[in-house]
């Protein structure tokens, strides 16, 4: 599997691309902001990699906003969890108050082709198997991504040592315990895990280090 990544200007959102091999199709993950279309297309060229769909861990504006120049340019579809998908057209539900007020006087329109995402559904794309883990706590609507038994894309769940924030709207702490005794503990020690903001990790090294873990694991 060919993974290739490039952190956005802003908020240092981790963009990831996933691909069978060099010279294929490929799926881009969380395009953040401003627009980075053209680091975007500097891993393209880089791999001779073509997109042919967008997903989004969550409705979060960093991990959003190049998703419609990107998609629409391209003429791919957008994934994103139904919980989340208003956040797309309506960055503000879902961001706190000092953020969205440096939005003020901007439009936000949501791609042509947007397709939500359910639990446990599986996209076959480029070769691979993408199962959605729904996660919420860090937003109503963020999602993990199981792809083919080797990679978990994470997005701001969790991070190395550490886990996403869950007080700004639509965000919840105990949706986040939930999500971590249900939705991460159980996963293989071997998967490779994939942030939205940071160094990539494992699930074993998380296990072992991450006190977020251990202290669900020492509640229950």
């Amino acid at each position: 599997m060919l993974v290739a990544s490039f952190a956005a200007p802003m908020f240092a959102t981790n963009c990831w691309v996933l691909a069978s091999e060099a010279g294929s199709e490929c799926v881009v993950i969380d395009p953040g902001m401003p627009d980075v279309s053209h680091q975007l297309d500097e891993i393209l060229h880089e791999f001779n990699l073509k997109p042919v769909a967008i997903i989004a861990t969550h409705g979060h504006l960093d991990h959003t906003f190049s998703i419609r120049p990107i998609a629409d340019g391209y003429g791919i579809p957008a994934y994103i969890h139904s919980q989340d998908r208003l956040a797309l057209s309506h960055p503000e539900r879902v961001l706190s108050a000092e953020f969205a007020a440096t939005l003020s006087g901007m439009e936000f329109i949501e791609p042509k082709d947007v397709r939500e995402l359910r639990n446990g559904e599986l996209l076959e794309l480029v070769g691979l198997t993408f199962k959605a883990i729904h996660a919420p706590g860090h937003t109503a609507g963020s999602v993990m991504f199981e792809v083919s038994n080797e990679i978990l894309v994470s997005g701001d769940v969790l991070f190395a040592g550490s886990i996403g924030r869950t007080d700004s709207p639509s965000g919840s702490s105990k949706d986040m315990d939930e999500t971590l005794r249900k939705k991460v503990l159980p996963l293989s020690d071997h998967l490779r895990v994939l942030p939205g903001h940071g160094a990539e990790t494992t699930i074993g090294r998380e296990r072992k280090n991450n006190p977020y873990l251990n202290s669900i694991k020492g509640r229950y």
